[in-house]
């Protein structure tokens, strides 16, 4: 099967925000405690409580913003329990995710710890649905302020002398569900009395995200823009890829390919909400100044057999990685207001980056992916035109073939190409205008001929990156790229 794709090296389209390549670690079943936080006393080597490996694959990453407490626990969570001396911190039933007892050692002040060592932005999510305006604003004040003050005392009491740097803060999360079951219209009003209190303190300027729309809601998305648009600076956006639907859910492992197309169909849906809540936004912010800010999206599937319903723990397949790579490329097309996307989650939860079991840890297809698309963030993104035939299941089609390209700031252009099909090799001839002299070429590939293949704590790695020498050497601007069944690829012209 055939693709041609056309890319302008010299026509750059807008900027890749880095931010796109986000992540999301909530309270939930093993992210945090086990998967990050082990405690100052655990026999898992750690630095100050976190797990030393899981940092080390994490900023291989490049991780550049992580979202935090949550998800539906950001609306249950008082910040206050969770600072001071651990061992008289509260402790607290997480009543949406399995009903276990939290003993609220991974705080604020451990959270950004985490980012320090990560390099990464901190994104946090504040409490609406059972919280205070004073709460938050108190927050905001503890975490931001340099000045005299009871909070910013109080944070020097617990160890921390000077303020934090934050950028990013939520008010609230899923407000139209967990996050207090709200009509559009009144949460509107609760954003613009709540963020009033998220102040900047000296030079802090803070990124103020409202709780938007879940799925295809335009309802949502139309209220918020013109009640409060004025008073954001993003607006968020939820939706998952879930095969059979949320009352059914598919299984993560010991799928067919019918079970295969329908995930990929489902992922690709993402263009065409980006794409009706932006018009939306547009109508009321034609500068786009404000963010579509994605910040939970990813595969959603049955947890693995014998776990806990409630910690969402489900294995990562050859499929997460190519359903990774084309929300990648939907979200390089419409760099223009995706600002920040955070895939959910980052351990052991949903289409997790890293699973872990005790010491053990493995990295994920997906983890792969992540890493592979490193090289778009922040880069240039470049113009570009595919045609490709298209992946048939009965009535339905997809394309078969789907990429992206950009350029870096010293001049490598890098393009991203998948191959959906599970059996299909698709040959794709890469036009590259504008590109200068000759370049070398060079190339990475994660593929498998197992549909179900992933990676286990005895065999870590049955899927990860390998070289990849399918292609021509460039002829006039030419290339001939071979892309195997099942496959994401990587070019970079240096």
């Amino acid at each position: 099967m055939k693709a041609t794709m056309t890319v302008s090296a010299d026509q750059a389209v807008g900027t890749i925000s880095r931010h796109i390549y986000g992540h999301f670690a909530e309270h939930l079943g093993r992210c945090i405690y086990e998967g990050i936080w082990v405690g100052e006393d655990s026999p898992i080597p750690n630095t100050r409580g976190i797990r030393n490996d899981v940092v080390d694959a994490l900023r291989g990453l490049n991780i550049p913003v992580l979202r935090w407490p949550g998800g539906c626990f950001a609306d249950e969570y008082h910040w206050k329990d969770g600072v001071g001396p651990r061992e008289q911190r509260k402790r607290m039933v997480n009543t949406h995710w399995g009903g276990v007892v939290e003993n609220n050692h991974f705080g604020t002040h451990e959270f950004f710890d985490l980012c320090e060592l990560l390099g990464a932005e901190p994104y946090i999510c504040g409490n609406v649905g059972s919280g205070t305006v004073q709460e938050m604003q108190e927050w905001v004040e503890y975490m931001t302020f340099d000045g005299e003050s009871p909070m910013a005392n109080w944070r020097r009491e617990n160890g921390r002398e000077k303020p934090w740097k934050l950028k990013y803060f939520g008010v609230g999360n899923e407000n139209w569900g967990c996050g207090g079951n709200m009509r559009a219209e009144y949460y509107a009003d609760e954003y613009r009395r709540y963020q009033t209190y998220v102040r900047n303190y000296g030079k802090n300027r803070i990124y103020k995200i409202a709780g938007g729309a879940n799925v295809d809601d335009y309802h949502w998305t139309e209220t918020l823009m013109r009640l409060a648009g004025p008073m954001m600076d993003g607006l968020s956006l939820h939706n998952y890829t879930v095969p059979g639907g949320f009352e059914v859910k598919r299984p993560a492992l010991g799928f067919d390919e019918a079970e295969w197309f329908e995930t990929m169909k489902l992922a690709l849906h993402m263009d065409e909400l980006i794409k009706r809540h932006s018009a939306i936004m547009d109508q009321y912010d034609p500068q786009k100044r404000i963010g579509l800010i994605i910040d939970e999206w990813g595969n959603w599937f049955q947890v693995e057999p014998g776990t806990n319903p409630g910690f969402l723990y489900q294995q990562n397949s050859m499929r997460d990685a190519l359903v990774a790579g084309l929300h990648f490329h939907i979200f390089h097309r419409h760099c223009d207001r995706v600002h920040m996307a955070n895939i959910a989650q980052t351990v052991n939860v949903l289409q997790a980056m890293i699973l872990t079991e005790g010491e053990k840890m493995l990295l994920t297809p997906t983890y792969h992916v992540f890493e592979m698309f490193k090289v778009h963030q922040d880069a240039e993104a470049l113009a570009l035109h595919l045609e490709t035939e298209e992946y048939r299941m009965g009535e339905d089609t997809i394309p078969q073939v789907s990429g992206s390209a950009s350029k870096r700031a010293d001049g490598t252009i890098d393009i991203s190409l998948c191959n959906v099909h599970p059996h299909q090799q698709a040959d794709v001839t890469l036009r590259l205008r504008g590109l200068g002299e000759a370049k070398k070429v060079a190339g990475r590939i994660l593929t498998h001929t197992d549909m179900n293949a992933h990676n286990t704590f005895d065999q870590p790695e049955t899927v990860k990156p390998q070289d990849f020498d399918g292609f021509t050497d460039v002829n006039e601007g030419s290339l001939s790229v071979k892309l195997p069944p099942m496959s994401v690829v990587v070019l970079s012209f240096s």
